[in-house]
């Protein structure tokens, strides 16, 4: 069909343009292969006409191309292959630390209905898996039932063991490694978070400013304004909610006060003077932001949703100095 409509137009290059799904981006990569131009468009973001009731794929391809024509159509950011392996990865420990909580819970939930319960301070330490292995029910059913769902547990975190390893081992390998060495110096960013980050952005100093950044993983409030009423919302919640989720949980190690751990200061020492600076003016204005919001009696998780959206600005700023970037002096501007 490319062969088909380059000669239709004399072989002049074309752009080709089609909504995001979930076969991947195999179409886009082809495209380009054949010396064509291509963008995969987000889905929720092409206009439509809200009394439009007909659809069909002839009627859905040339609102496409009007709407590409006419600069209205917004492109998604294309990961090379490289980059979706990696992604894959994240995604799949993602997947398995799902499963294993799952299969937490079921435990839980077992042993709770048939009163056993642990006296400890924390679970799922060895301590607790100990502890695990001495209950013992009046029923041999009921005792499979526990080896079982204590079996699925282990397999969980056997999984992501091991996912987390491969994670780590591909790392050397990754362009963008200097990047995730880079953002592990600010408080809360472990290797996971750091590759997670970037799997799914790719080169974040590739946006224009932090805004764009804090925008594009919908950690801006929602607005509804008319006149001279301003009225905020929520979060937005657009864009990637897998990015989106580990920052927030990475945003709670600044409930502490700020502190330069050993852990800490030997992920920064990798990094250069620059790059340490910024990591240690983060946490001095991220935890001194978190006190300072939760004095005034607001909801704590919406504390820790203001402070990841700062934490968004200091992670775009560490990025553009590791690839050799203009950032500007303040990463939350």
């Amino acid at each position: 069909m490319v062969r088909q409509l380059s000669q239709r137009f004399d072989g002049q290059p074309l752009l080709f343009s089609y909504e995001a799904g979930p076969c991947g981006y195999g179409l886009y990569h082809q495209v380009i292969a054949c010396g064509h131009d291509g963008e995969v468009v987000a889905p929720a973001l092409i206009p439509r006409k809200v009394g439009d009731r007909v659809k069909t794929d002839r009627r859905d391809a040339q609102m496409l191309a009007r709407l590409s024509r006419s600069g209205e159509l917004t492109p998604v950011w294309v990961p090379t292959p490289e980059q979706e392996a990696v992604r894959d990865l994240t995604r799949a420990r993602e997947d398995m630390k799902a499963i294993e909580l799952k299969a937490r819970q079921r435990l839980g939930a077992f042993l709770l209905r048939h009163g056993k319960r642990y006296a400890g301070k924390s679970k799922w330490t060895q301590a607790h898996f100990r502890w695990l292995e001495t209950v013992r029910f009046d029923t041999p059913v009921q005792q499979i039932v526990l080896e079982e769902y204590l079996a699925a547990v282990k397999d969980a975190q056997r999984r992501v063991a091991g996912l987390e390893a491969q994670m780590r081992e591909v790392l050397p390998t990754w362009s963008l490694a200097p990047v995730v060495e880079a953002l592990m110096a600010m408080r809360g960013i472990s290797v996971i978070t750091a590759m997670t980050v970037l799997a799914e952005l790719g080169d974040i100093s590739r946006f224009d400013s932090p805004r764009q950044l804090m925008a594009y993983l919908g950690l801006v409030p929602s607005e509804h304004s008319s006149g001279g009423s301003r009225r905020q919302g929520g979060i937005t919640k657009t864009g990637n909610g897998h990015v989106r989720r580990v920052l927030v949980e990475a945003a709670w190690s600044y409930r502490f006060p700020a502190r330069k751990t050993r852990v800490i200061q030997q992920r920064a020492e990798k990094t250069s003077p620059t790059v340490q600076a910024i990591a240690w003016e983060a946490q001095k204005r991220l935890c001194g932001r978190y006190h300072r919001l939760a004095g005034t009696g607001k909801v704590t998780q919406q504390v820790i949703t203001a402070v990841a959206r700062e934490l968004v600005g200091f992670l775009w700023a560490i990025a553009c100095e590791a690839m050799g970037k203009p950032h500007g002096s303040r990463a939350t501007a």
